[in-house]
């Protein structure tokens, strides 16, 4: 079987659970040398630990530049360089209880509190895989996970949509910056729409009505379901690999044709 990653050194963050999990096992699958990061340090060893010899967990707070900072000597000092950067981590806003995210009422700590994780989060991301990459003269590829929120928006979800906006538009600044300074850095951004992630327990709920409420937030979808982490992933091997290498400030949408635009109801038989 082909190993698309073979050799390459990879850093996901948010890789404890979820989408991350998923890019993480599918760039061990495909040969790279893994580090999951998260702040759940329980749930980020037990994957890392599934995973094998080729992953490793590290303790990191996309917030805290810091942590950054450490976990790129670590990567230096262990690996001696990095070839892929995911910038996976992230928030609703949501996940205390606090579904007040409308423009009207908002509270500005709770929109800070998105941005931080968000947005600072990539910027912080990309500033330190930038650096390191220069020192090691390596090719590498930065791929920061957006959403379909990034494109549209959300009134009930102000702070997230506004920050996956922003994580698009620096993807685009990323990708031309590095350009200009002659690194051989592509970055590029993956824009999914209702995946199944524990991100959504807040709202599906775990009772006897999370399938009716699964239905019907798929509604608007021409697929008629939620997508799979593990299709996200497949775009991330995709664009960490050298098959992407003319790929630079890309978004790629995964939504079940939700951005396609309106789509009839499927039609009954005999119809």
């Amino acid at each position: 079987m082909m190993r698309r990653l073979e050799g390459k050194t990879a850093l996901v963050t948010g890789a404890a659970r979820g989408i991350g999990a998923a890019i993480a096992s599918a760039f061990v699958e495909n040969g790279a040398f893994v580090y999951l990061t998260d702040i759940d340090d329980v749930a980020g060893r037990s994957t890392a630990a599934v995973l094998g010899g080729q992953a490793r967990y590290l303790h990191l707070d996309v917030r805290e530049e810091s942590d950054w900072q450490s976990a790129m000597a670590q990567v230096l000092d262990e690996r001696q360089g990095l070839h892929v950067l995911v910038n996976n981590a992230g928030i609703t806003g949501f996940e205390q209880g606090n579904y007040v995210h409308d423009p009207e009422h908002v509270a500005l700590e709770a929109w800070r509190a998105v941005q931080r994780t968000n947005v600072e989060g990539v910027l912080l991301g990309c500033k330190h895989a930038i650096q390191t990459l220069r020192k090691t003269r390596s090719t590498g590829s930065i791929i920061n996970i957006s959403s379909r929120s990034g494109l549209v928006g959300i009134p009930g979800a102000a702070a997230y949509a506004a920050s996956k906006a922003a994580v698009r538009n620096h993807t685009k600044t990323v990708a031309l910056y590095c350009a200009e300074q002659g690194l051989p850095i592509r970055c590029n951004s993956i824009h999914p729409a209702a995946i199944l992630t524990p991100m959504w327990d807040p709202i599906l709920g775990d009772g006897p009505e999370r399938e009716e409420r699964m239905r019907e937030f798929v509604q608007d979808c021409p697929l008629r379901r939620f997508g799979k982490p593990e299709e996200v992933a497949a775009l991330a091997v995709m664009l960490a690999s050298d098959e992407a290498a003319y790929m630079n400030g890309a978004e790629l949408n995964i939504d079940g044709g939700i951005l396609a635009g309106a789509a009839a109801a499927p039609a009954s038989s005999g119809q």
